[in-house]
């Protein structure tokens, strides 16, 4: 399984441009496939779904082959994957759907760990149902969020539980299976975000024990949209708000309005890149795309976490940086601060020579005040496929720079 790091990177437009981005949390650049693979939906004749005309059966395609695409990509079945224009449109969608099932004195739980969009829709459609909202907390010195603190917020009241599959601040991964198993043995709904985790581990929904998870494409090299898989079954049994002439079979029953088809045909293409990052492969016989994907995801580990310790490293030898990202399981996604510097500066500093690390709480405004960094947060850099070794150098050399009072450019 050879990760060929120059070949990968040479699929990227985007990168041709000089940049080192360590900004792929907040969103992926993009390779060249899923570019074409957009511009080819939006060039070929195209209309709304139907069987009649070269437009209409493009467009029924384009659905159906991003549905696979999905459910191998996440372990799910294809009659579950949803589409919308973001994970937070989706979750507002489901909150609100759910909490008409809800009556006071139910609880919903989320946790300081989150990014806000699995945080605020929960709230708000408590509020809107009269049920309680409880808070499970994480331990700010290790990052780590555990079963035990969503147990100490369970109750027989508990109607859904909403947690990270990893922490778009601090990478944390929680150990999802085993809070679904508190959450189900109290009777309670999983909802997982995996906008951030979907991006360095491949999903499994069944084995997460999630009755609901999202994921944003953009996040893993796609363009902008948002996912959400679940059990059809499941599906079947919510009634959300719709209008009256569109679909009530599932998962339509879920899309509002027309779906951005050449959107869906990039994410097929996106999904297809990830399982082709080590090539196609000699092994006898034809793997299926989940196998590949696995195959992928097993490379894709490994080189992140190798450069994630080769930053680390070389970043506690820099004095006066910070790291918070300090759990035991985590992706490669890492939060600092800068004694005696403002990591706004610093990222000015390291955008002015071409290293793209943001600074901010990135939406995540109670983790970021847990771990006592207020609404400021930190300098975040997240690793992604297309990262190497040039790239962590670069920003450990931007950095020391930065600390040492050099100026940005020469000259």
């Amino acid at each position: 399984m050879m990760y060929d790091i120059d070949a990968i990177r040479s699929r990227f437009p985007a990168l041709k441009a000089g940049g080192a981005h360590f900004d792929g949390p907040g969103g992926t650049q993009t390779p060249q496939q899923v570019i074409d693979a957009i511009g080819d939906a939006l060039a070929g004749p195209l209309s709304n779904r139907g069987p009649a005309t070269p437009g209409e059966r493009n467009a029924e395609r384009i659905v159906t082959g991003a549905r696979q695409a999905l459910a191998d990509l996440l372990g799910a079945d294809p009659a579950g994957i949803v589409f919308g224009r973001s994970a937070t449109q989706l979750t507002y969608d489901m909150s609100r759907t759910l909490a008409k099932t809800w009556a006071p004195g139910d609880e919903v739980v989320v946790t300081r760990l989150d990014h806000d969009s699995n945080v605020r829709p929960w709230v708000q459609a408590a509020a809107t149902a009269g049920a309680t909202v409880r808070v499970a907390d994480f331990d700010p010195a290790t990052g780590e969020l555990t079963p035990d603190h969503i147990r100490d917020v369970l109750s027989a009241r508990t109607r859904v539980v909403a947690v990270t599959a990893a922490s778009n601040l601090i990478g944390t991964r929680p150990d999802i299976p085993a809070i679904a198993r508190l959450a189900h043995a109290t009777g309670a709904l999983l909802y997982v975000d995996g906008v951030h985790s979907t991006a360095h581990a491949l999903a499994d929904v069944e084995a997460l024990g999630a009755d609901f998870y999202v994921c944003s494409p953009y996040k893993f090299l796609g363009p902008h949209l948002g996912v959400l898989a679940a059990r059809p079954a499941l599906l079947e049994g919510l009634r959300p708000d719709k209008l009256a002439p569109s679909a009530d079979t599932v998962p339509e029953r879920f899309e509002l309005g027309t779906l951005p088809y050449e959107f869906l045909a990039g994410t097929r293409a996106a999904v297809d890149f990830l399982a082709e990052l080590t090539g196609p492969g000699t092994r006898s016989g034809t793997p299926t795309r989940r196998e590949r994907l696995v195959r992928s995801f097993t490379a894709l580990e490994k080189h992140e976490d190798a450069l994630r310790v080769r930053l680390e490293k070389a970043l506690a030898d820099l004095e006066g940086v910070t790291l918070y990202s300090r759990a035991a399981h985590r992706t490669p996604t890492l939060l600092l601060t800068l004694e005696g510097h403002d990591t706004a500066d610093a990222y000015r500093y390291l955008a002015a020579r071409g290293v793209v690390a943001p600074s901010g709480s990135f939406y995540a405004p109670e983790a970021s005040r847990r771990l006592g960094l207020g609404d400021a947060g930190g300098l975040r850099a997240g690793l992604a496929p297309y990262s190497d070794s040039r790239d962590v150098d670069r920003l450990v050399e931007g950095l020391r720079d930065f600390l040492r009072g050099k100026p940005a450019v020469s000259g």
